[in-house]
Formats: structure tokens, sequence, C-alpha cells
């Protein structure tokens, strides 16, 4: 099983951008655990400030890999751009999301995303990624 975990702006500061709202965890720390976990899954990893970075990393995998799991940060309210990668390829996308979006301010209460992935799971810190990653995992679930 291979999977793509593509994270947006802003998600390279994880471990010191506010860590009220994000926890002190480097991603690239909480990698080598999900690495370590998973070990029967290729996990690969790409993060991008920018949007058309990311549009062209969905278009690569998004043909190729068994699962795609998507934090696409605050592009998640603003980029129809990033939605309809996510509608024009076949690999399934997972959308997640660090902190509940619901409970913070109103615009991060829409996902442009929403419509066009399996599924989205929100609010359980990093463990959002496991969370993911297992729904691909164990596709009966």
């Amino acid at each position: 099983m291979k999977i793509l975990i593509i994270n947006g702006p802003n998600l390279n500061l994880l471990g010191s951008r506010e860590p009220g709202v994000y926890g002190d965890q480097t991603f690239e720390g909480y990698l080598k655990k999900l690495r370590k976990h998973f070990h029967n899954a290729t996990l690969e990893y790409f993060q991008s400030n920018v949007e058309g970075e990311i549009i062209n990393a969905l278009h690569n995998a998004g043909f190729l890999y068994d699962g795609i799991i998507l934090n696409a940060g605050g592009y998640t309210h603003t980029s129809v751009a990033i939605a309809d990668a996510v509608k024009a390829i076949t690999t399934a996308v997972v959308e997640v999301h660090i902190s509940n979006t619901y409970a913070r301010e109103p615009f991060r209460h829409s996902s442009y995303m929403a419509a066009n992935v399996k599924g989205i799971i929100i609010g359980f810190g990093m463990e959002s990624y496991r969370l993911a990653i297992e729904s691909f995992v164990n596709k009966g679930l």
C-alpha cells in the first residue's frame, strides 16, 4: 500500500506554530512514528506553501497511489483549484485537519475539498493522520 501525505501552507511550522492549537510536535517527528506503526505501508510526504505545487503533487500521485491524505491548510477554505485537482484524480483522498475547524473562526467552517474527498477527519490533533491512514489500510472500516 502506497500513501502520499500532502500538507499545505504553514504546516512546515508544526512544532513551533501556535502550539496551543497544533501541538508542539514537528510533522517529521510524527511521520517517523507513523512509518514505524504502519510498517507494511509506504508513506510518502510532501509539503508546500504554494498552491500550484500542491496541485502538481495531486496530479502526479492521483493515478498511481493507493491513497492520498490532504491537509490543505488555509487553502481548504479558498482554493477551488485544489478542489478541482482532487476531483480530477482517481486515487481516493481523505481530508484531514489537526484542529477542530468548527471550533475556530467561521471562515474555517467550510471546505472546498469536502465534496470531492472520501471523508474528512477533523480535530484529533496529529492523530488525524493516523486515522486517515487506517481508513486506507483497513478498507473494511
